[in-house]
């Protein structure tokens, strides 16, 4: 709650040329310049507001989100009234999805300036993260009302739109967003990331006029490439498709980072850490709650129907992709570098050390931690909910050792189909290993592998669910899968697509019809392209005769 005394007012910015030369860099995005000016200068002014609210905007353009918060907490320390500080605090929190403590600072800014665009913006995006789009929807047609000729601000409320199935409005939206800004390509790809839409002649045209300007940014030359692609796959031109799939994928790939070692090292370290007799020994240990049911797998392998399956059950909610089990595996890492006395850098699989070594009260305490940070998504009293994020594969040790009697499911497709469904696909944020075919292939494999492991030494523990086998024997799959959650079956999980609740997948338009197949062999289209892929996929294509 905001203190009632009186502020201090902010104090006036240094001009000191070397400050000054940070922020310019700064605003270059020259980032190797700027950091060791900025860091540099703090070790002088260590209480620098400017600079600390500089040094944090710089870690967040790196993803590096924890560095940005602990940076402006200190800034906000400093000095309360810092608002611009408080705004940067608030969205970094939101992009840890930290959701509740950053509309905390939400309302802190809207109290002192209720009719802030900007943060009533972040406010409506923070209200979808936390399933509230009715809000969301509100506070975006308040917004749009005031500020009608703002692109994105139709493009954040077409997504919401989607969201809760009104196709109709939501391509309005799209549409206004594009005519208000036609090189907006997020918008163009937000088009054809509906699945189901087709591009007209006119709008090919604008898409390839777009693409010929010269001061085209990054972000949306990717974002035309990706819509350019999908509209010349619909249209059969697969060749010149491909190329700007291609072309999109390159360009995103050279702005992310990926690590195809340290991926494959967790993999490793996940074999050595935990066989069969480590679950063995821990019979009975962690949280006995029986509520979350786990759909994981890769992106784009036909988890959103298995949910959405399960959320047409009268016993089961389905929430969204929760963050919630990785924030608990990166503070056990955090655990694991403080006690190292802060070595250990940001090696990905440092958690699964603690993880191992975690006595039987931490292992119930994150169980029970997990339930806690997730009960902000349930909206009723239904007994289970669905945690749908599919990178959860890589934590089947973490969900064994704190929530025991949890139900997980493991969703798979033809590996072709997978990898090049996630190659085309533009993931709003995370997903960085699908924007080259050899790290996708390579990605994949290890994702198979560890997912081999886990059958070996929990026989039994996941269910397998093939999407083909579900999309052409759809009654009894469904059957299965209801059988291996301990449901009794009930004929609304068979008219999933008549569920009106809230989808935030790329797969939310292709869930809302009734079962089809033409989509399974898609990526044979393109067969003649991907010879990279299939070499690196090698033997895990051998299994696929089967389907």
């Amino acid at each position: 709650m905001a203190s009632s005394a009186p502020l201090s007012p902010l104090p006036p910015p240094s001009r000191d040329p070397r400050l000054i030369a940070a922020g310019a860099a700064l605003a270059r995005n020259d980032l190797d310049k700027a950091d060791p000016l900025l860091k540099a200068w703090l070790v002088e002014h260590p209480d620098d507001i400017y600079a600390l609210r500089m040094l944090a905007e710089l870690f967040g353009r790196l993803g590096r989100y924890r560095e940005s918060e602990a940076l402006l907490a200190r800034a906000l320390r400093v000095a309360p009234a810092f608002n611009a500080a408080r705004f940067n605090y608030a969205l970094v929190l939101h992009r840890q999805s930290k959701t509740e403590a950053a509309l905390v600072e939400i309302d802190r800014l809207l109290a002192a300036e209720p009719g802030h665009p900007g943060y009533r913006n972040l406010q409506a995006a923070m209200c979808a993260r936390l399933g509230d789009y009715a809000q969301a929807i509100d506070i975006y047609t308040a917004l749009l009302a005031e500020y009608p000729d703002n692109p994105r601000g139709h493009m954040s409320f077409g997504h919401a739109l989607k969201t809760v199935g009104r196709r109709a409005e939501c391509e309005a939206a799209y549409r206004t967003a594009v005519a208000r800004a036609p090189t907006l390509g997020e918008a163009w790809w937000s088009l054809a990331n509906l699945k189901t839409f087709r591009f007209t002649d006119a709008d090919l045209a604008a898409i390839r006029a777009a693409l010929a300007g010269t001061d085209l940014a990054p972000e949306d030359r990717l974002h035309l490439d990706f819509a350019l692609g999908k509209a010349l796959e619909d249209r059969g031109d697969y060749a010149v498709s491909f190329d700007h799939y291609a072309a999109g994928n390159r360009l995103r790939r050279r702005m992310i980072k990926w690590d195809d070692a340290a991926n494959h090292a967790h993999v490793l370290a996940s074999e050595r850490l935990f066989p069969r007799e480590v679950f063995e020994a821990r019979a009975g240990q962690g949280c006995p709650a029986r509520d979350p049911i786990f759909v994981v797998g890769l992106p784009r392998s036909g988890s959103t129907l298995i949910e959405q399956i399960l959320a047409s059950h009268s016993q089961v909610e389905g929430t969204m992709e929760l963050p919630d089990l990785a924030q608990i595996a990166r503070g056990l890492a955090d655990q694991a570098i403080a006690r190292a006395g802060g070595n250990g850098g940001h090696d990905p699989i440092v958690y699964l050390d603690e993880l191992a070594a975690a006595p039987p009260e931490a292992l119930a305490a994150m169980g029970e931690t997990y339930l806690a940070r997730t009960r902000v998504h349930r909206k009723t009293d239904r007994p289970f909910f669905i945690d749908k994020m599919p990178n959860n594969f890589a934590l089947i040790a973490l969900i064994q050792l704190t929530l025991p009697n949890a139900i997980i499911i493991d969703a798979r497709r033809h590996a072709m189909a997978t990898c090049f469904s996630a190659w085309k696909q533009h993931f709003a944020r995370g997903q960085t290993f699908t924007y080259d075919l050899v790290e996708l292939g390579r990605y994949y494999r290890d994702y198979v592998r560890l997912m081999d492991h886990f059958d070996r030494v929990l026989p039994g523990r996941v269910l397998r669910v093939w999407h083909e086998t579900l999309v052409t024997d759809t009654e009894a799959e469904v059957r299965r899968i209801l059988d291996h959650c301990g449901l009794a079956f009930e004929p609304g999980a068979l008219d999933f697509h008549r569920n009106t609740r809230p989808v935030r997948t790329a797969s939310s338009e292709q869930v809302r019809q009734p079962i089809f197949t033409e989509g399974l062999e898609q990526w044979r289209h393109y067969a003649p392209f991907l010879d990279d892929l299939k070499a690196t996929l090698g033997p895990e294509l051998a299994d696929m005769t089967l389907l």
